[in-house]
């Protein structure tokens, strides 16, 4: 007899509600939990200070908090959703993601939303790392490419409008309200999940020895199946974190454009990342994930190049700013799903644990491409610029040498 245990299904939905809009669905819920609760309250940022008594660079920081527990929690979470299945980790999750919500709503002083935040990021990243999980018990092949295309346009998503949202919120209800919406947001989430897709993963693991969890996470860094596409996913989203960190500085502070517009700016993305993953599974059923990644990350590379010239020859205009930096973002969006399905497809029996370090690599890189534009200038644009063409250019070097070696 097998060793692994059977999870029981019979709370998950039919398979087509499992595979179909509603698991789709979830699957990009919550894989944008983190990024909604972190971008909608970024509007806020001066309201909240003042009722807080703390500057606005002290809110800021509650940013790196959630990023720091959103990225190591992963790693504890994958093991145990492969030996408890997806089902308990979210539900947990959920609840814990919900308290954390509610301690920011009702922090009276700094320390409070810090704890909040921390507890918080700790629920979501239950969710969003069981997200590639569950993506990866359900599909294989160019199925998971276009879940994860799909994935990459609700992060996308994410950001992009909750701004918006999230300034509306606060000029009607207050601050306070957007962690409100956020709590409602994943509990419904939460009740589609248990109503229509339930537990996923068909078997789970023997209790493990937490060397042997440990030892499972340093093989797959040693395996290239895994290592490289994580290594150029992780690229990506610090690229993408640097834009998402400087942008903001570049167009108010550099250009004057109002908030109102900055938030419309910041909804565009969407639209280009959309587009990119609309594209992204039809370049891998024509040219294999290989050579569409390649052709993504050449877009990427391109416009980083762009920005870099710009700059260096005769300073850069609004509208060069915008079209180079949507060059880049397309780019991103083709090549970062393409990424994902790679990485996780060869590792269907440890999903959990390889989509925890994935995740977590992701994490990592935002951190970092976001720290780094702003440490390495005071230049907004110019520390944008430095990091987008070390990230894109290195990535592309090492995706085409990976693929000449034929690893």
């Amino acid at each position: 007899m097998s060793s692994d245990l059977v999870v029981g299904k019979a709370a998950a939905g039919k398979p087509e509600q499992r595979t179909g809009i509603a698991g789709r669905g979830v699957i990009c819920a919550f894989a944008a939990m983190g990024v909604l609760s972190t971008n909608i309250f970024l509007p806020s940022l001066p309201a909240m200070a003042a009722d807080l008594g703390v500057s606005s660079a002290a809110v800021t920081s509650s940013i790196t908090v959630f990023l720091v527990v959103f990225a190591a929690g992963q790693l504890i979470v994958g093991p145990l959703s492969d030996r408890f299945g997806r089902k308990v980790p979210i539900v947990v999750g959920i609840c814990v993601f919900v308290l954390g919500t509610a301690g920011c709503a009702f922090a009276g002083e700094f320390l409070t939303l810090l704890v909040g935040r921390s507890v918080q990021a700790a629920g979501a990243c239950a969710v969003a790392v069981l997200s590639r999980a569950i993506a990866r018990d359900l599909f294989d092949g160019e199925a998971l490419t276009r879940v994860m295309a799909s994935i990459t346009i609700a992060t996308a998503a994410a950001p992009g409008f909750s701004p918006l949202l999230g300034g509306a919120i606060d000029l009607v209800l207050g601050w306070r309200f957007e962690f409100v919406f956020v709590a409602a947001v994943a509990v419904g989430a939460g009740a589609v999940y248990a109503a229509f897709v339930g537990e996923t993963l068909e078997t789970v693991s023997p209790p493990r020895h937490p060397l042997e969890i440990i030892r499972g996470y340093l093989g797959l860094v040693q395996d290239a199946r895994f290592s490289a596409p994580a290594r150029t996913a992780g690229l990506l989203m610090a690229g993408l974190y640097a834009v998402l960190s400087s942008a903001p500085r570049v167009l108010l502070e550099g250009f004057g454009l109002s908030p109102i517009a900055l938030g419309w700016l910041f909804a565009g993305v969407v639209f280009i990342v959309f587009g990119a993953g609309l594209l992204a599974p039809r370049l891998s059923a024509r040219f294999g994930r290989q050579g569409a990644t390649s052709a993504g990350l050449a877009l990427a590379a391109a416009g980083a190049a762009a920005l870099l010239g710009t700059m260096l020859v005769e300073g850069i205009a609004l509208g060069s700013f915008l079209m180079i930096v949507a060059v880049f973002l397309f780019g991103a969006g083709i090549a970062s799903p393409l990424s994902s399905a790679t990485a996780l497809a060869p590792f269907g029996d440890k999903a959990g644990q390889a989509a925890a370090l994935f995740g977590c690599s992701q994490m990592a890189g935002a951190a970092c491409g976001a720290a780094l534009a702003a440490i390495l200038s005071s230049d907004p644009v110019r520390g944008l610029t430095i990091v987008l063409a070390a990230t894109s250019l290195v990535a592309l070097v090492l995706h085409v040498a990976r693929g000449r070696r034929g690893a």
